[in-house]
């Protein structure tokens, strides 16, 4: 292979398998390429992706030590993103009964879900979490492009337990927004005892599904790293639960006037 074939291939191959550790013996022998020749490659390799604000390629030392790309988003983009998300979520048509919005089309847009997904990683890479898990069934999408960024395992609750999932454990919770009893069901092998979690969920009125997910993880013995939601509602003020990282905010709903107030998460682009 020629230099630029191989830094093309390194590229390629890290950026496909965000956050896996690959050992440098893996390229060389890949490649039939010494030691001191593929080490080159990856600090080309490394450079090209920092210029472009795409990532970066990070080596760790120690017996399971080697190369790993941890995928990025700069604020120019992640704006871009969420402003075209707002445009396109303040249409007036998405008001339904009740100033609910519709929002599955945006939710299950690969373009919107995989930027989000960049984000939330952004904001939970260092968080040491084992698990990302959601409940059924808007939030999927942008949960497992947010577990394939940072290489964990996505673990879905549902509402009801399947036949197929084996002994599940179930709890009811109290929807925040509406006061009304839910249950939602968790597979037993699904989460190791002891293990730490990101919630990564889609919309939050009053937080009762985050908080029923927050419950399930105590059952299970695991640490929550982090909640991240898509839209979070304003209204009402009082939530139950408090920290959690929101990319958009909805504020009134006026369905008289089809209006829809959004604004975005300003500390989005505060880090450092």
């Amino acid at each position: 292979m020629k230099r630029s074939d191989r830094i093309g291939s390194i590229i390629h191959i890290l950026s496909q398998n965000p956050n896996r550790v690959y050992s440098l013996n893996y390229f060389c022998d890949l490649f039939q390429a010494a030691r001191s020749t593929v080490s080159e490659d990856l600090a080309a390799a490394r450079d090209i992706l920092a210029a472009m604000k795409s990532g970066q390629i990070e080596t760790t030392a120690g017996a399971k030590g080697g190369i790993r790309y941890v995928p990025t988003i700069s604020d120019e983009e992640a704006r871009e993103l969420l402003d075209d998300f707002c445009h396109r979520l303040q249409d007036g048509s998405r008001i339904l009964a009740g100033g609910y919005l519709y929002t599955s089309d945006l939710m299950f847009d690969p373009n919107f879900v995989r930027g989000a997904g960049k984000i939330f990683a952004r904001e939970f890479s260092s968080s040491g979490a084992d698990y990302v898990v959601t409940l059924e069934t808007k939030g999927i999408p942008v949960a497992l492009m947010t577990a394939n960024l940072l290489n964990l395992p996505l673990v879905v609750a549902r509402r009801e337990s399947k036949y197929s999932e084996g002994t599940t454990v179930s709890i009811n919770y109290v929807a925040g927004s509406s006061g009304r009893i839910q249950k939602m069901s968790l597979a037993k092998r699904a989460l190791k005892h002891g293990s730490t979690a990101i919630i990564i969920d889609d919309f939050m009125r009053a937080g009762g599904s985050v908080k029923g997910l927050r419950d399930m993880l105590k059952e299970f013995d695991v640490a929550v790293a982090g909640t991240g939601v898509v839209i979070a509602s304003m209204l009402p003020e009082k939530k139950t639960v408090q920290d959690y990282f929101p990319l958009i905010y909805l504020g009134e709903v006026d369905e008289n006037a089809k209006n829809i107030d959004i604004s975005l998460n300003n500390e989005i682009f505060d880090k450092k």
